[in-house]
């Protein structure tokens, strides 16, 4: 079979406008040929579906939850529903790091890809300019002499670049002559872990996220009160950066099918969903929006319903897991230089992951379907043994061949989405956020990681009094976490035995209305593996993109 750029570039790629009068979008500004932005539109009378796209725990021989995504939104269109593709845009973090471009595979991806993994309409560069002016504007505040009484041991905000690079986790500002400023240790976040990130993904238009902005704290005072982004004088000129890159952007998938793709926050550190804006515009222009959130579901499910649909007002009348023989064999403890080989023990050892996650999601909601993505290795002895499983916890799965044959692939699960997607899902949210934090945070651990208790350490019970002192405590929590087990320790797979989650840090992102919970060693500037992917990445003597996918 082709290369997946390969594919890409023979695709019969239409021009944005054609995609905008499909949708019968009239106020857009195009990027060239094949992207737009497009003004943000919100028709709450519409009837539109919502079908949420999750997965079991990734490994390393992936699941395909974004090829699934697209083959979704494209099946569902030759079916005659109106349907969109709604994605977070991928980070230069994994582009350049480890798993190279996010944009599908084989027959089910969205185009252009090179310009939607490298800088697409320059959203993220908005965003890591917006946070590095307000942290231009509070060492300046500092020199200046220091009107808000800034703590220089208590500034929270921390610098970001859409980078791997472990070596700006920790720094130290104002080196040199005094003019430079003053002398203090300071961070660097990937910007898909900033509470800018999170502000932009989680706002309605550019009042609200003007309105969140003001809110973000910055640092703390002397005497331990908060300072915050409108306190320094920071709101307005933030907004004017982010003015153009709150419009939500538009592009197409292989088969012409719209896709809106906005926002990217990570979902191990962050909380893992594209923007509200996004969706709510996907769903007043369409009939489905089918949309996505980051790794397994105990990660970006949990947070899409707990988080986002909580503060949208969303209700989604569908969750579709995805999982591969592959992946479960792997999560059974199979060698992954035999992952190809048929094993229906490990396979079955591996279903706990599924079955966890689907026992986890119908905590939330009714309506839940398994996409079974198909490789050529799979057995159907295996593929039946999966199947039994699902029907056992009394719901369905489908064979998926996505990759080789794009929306063909996944016809049946797309028939049984429309009728299902018609009846009640019964969504609910998983504890109310008025609760408090530790029990915010016992009922994730326990429901969804099914850990037997939580321990914190003296930081995080310091963090989560001074939270409770600024009456702040009446919010979501966002835990961050590994991606690679239910627990929080990314080499015990299938946890067997009593575990407690370990909360190491609490964060208060209040602008963005939410309280990060960090676990273990989760740090939120990654760093690049020992072998990047950008060794493999460059262009050649044509002026193509290669190695980015």
């Amino acid at each position: 079979m082709k290369k997946d750029i390969e594919i890409a570039r023979e695709a019969k790629i239409k021009d944005i406008e054609e995609i905008a009068n499909y949708l019968e979008i009239n106020d857009y500004e195009k990027y060239g040929k094949y992207k737009a932005k497009i003004k943000p539109c919100f028709d709450e009378n519409k009837n539109s579906k919502l079908v949420l796209v999750t997965a079991i725990s990734p490994t390393p021989v992936g699941e395909g939850k974004t090829t699934m995504n697209v083959a979704l939104s494209m099946g569902l269109n030759k079916l005659g529903k109106k349907s969109i593709s709604v994605l977070r845009e991928p980070s230069l973090g994994p582009s350049f790091g480890i798993k190279g471009g996010a944009c599908g595979a084989g027959y089910s991806q969205v185009i252009p890809m090179e310009d939607i993994n490298l800088h697409f309409t320059g959203d993220f560069h908005a965003i890591t300019s917006a946070v590095n002016l307000v942290a231009a504007m509070i060492d300046n505040h500092i020199y200046q002499g220091n009107e808000k009484n800034i703590d220089l041991n208590n500034i929270v905000w921390k610098r970001c670049v859409d980078l791997n690079d472990r070596a700006l986790r920790e720094v130290v500002v104002g080196l040199g002559k005094k003019t430079n400023g003053i002398v203090r240790q300071d961070g660097f976040d990937i910007t898909v872990a900033t509470e800018m990130m999170a502000v932009f993904c989680l706002s309605n238009d550019l009042f609200d996220f003007k309105k969140k902005v003001s809110k973000m704290i910055v640092a703390y005072d002397n005497d331990g009160n908060s300072v915050t982004v409108d306190d320094i004088n920071a709101t307005g000129p933030v907004c004017v950066l982010m003015k153009d890159a709150l419009k939500p952007n538009l592009c197409q998938t292989l088969e012409n099918t719209p896709a809106i793709i906005h926002g990217g926050p990570f979902a191990n550190i962050a909380h893992g969903c594209n923007s509200i804006i996004a969706t709510k515009t996907a769903l007043s222009i369409s009939d489905y929006a089918v949309t996505e959130a980051g790794f397994g579901a105990d990660l970006g499910a949990e947070k899409f319903y707990d988080i986002k649909c909580r503060q949208a007002n969303l209700k989604p009348n569908m969750t579709v897991v995805v999982a591969t023989i592959r992946a479960l064999k792997y999560h059974g403890g199979q060698d992954l230089k035999e992952i190809n080989e048929e094993n229906i023990e490990t396979l079955k050892k591996g279903l706990k992951n599924l079955k966890t996650h689907l026992e986890n999601l119908k905590k939330f909601s009714n309506n839940i379907v398994v996409a079974i993505n198909k490789f050529d290795q799979d057995t159907q002895n295996e593929l039946d043994t999966l199947k039994k499983l699902v029907e056992q916890l009394g719901l369905k799965a489908f064979e998926c061949d996505v990759y080789h044959k794009g929306s063909d692939g996944c016809r049946d699960i797309c028939e049984y989405i429309i009728e299902k997607s018609q009846d009640d899902n019964n969504f609910k949210v998983l504890y109310d956020e008025n609760l408090s934090i530790e029990e915010k945070i016992e009922i994730i651990a326990k429901e969804i990681y099914r850990a037997s208790g939580v321990k914190y350490s003296k930081k995080a019970l310091s963090e989560i009094k001074r939270i409770n002192d600024l009456n702040s405590d009446n919010l979501p929590i966002c835990i961050a976490k590994t991606q690679y087990s239910l627990s929080d320790d990314p080499n015990n797979l299938n946890p067997e035995s009593e575990y407690e989650i370990t909360i190491n840090d609490i964060r208060l992102n209040q602008g963005a209305g939410f309280i990060v919970a960090l676990t273990q060693n989760i740090l939120t500037m990654p760093g690049l593996p020992k072998r990047p992917a950008a060794f493999d990445i460059d262009i050649d003597d044509n002026g193509n993109i290669i190695g980015l996918f």
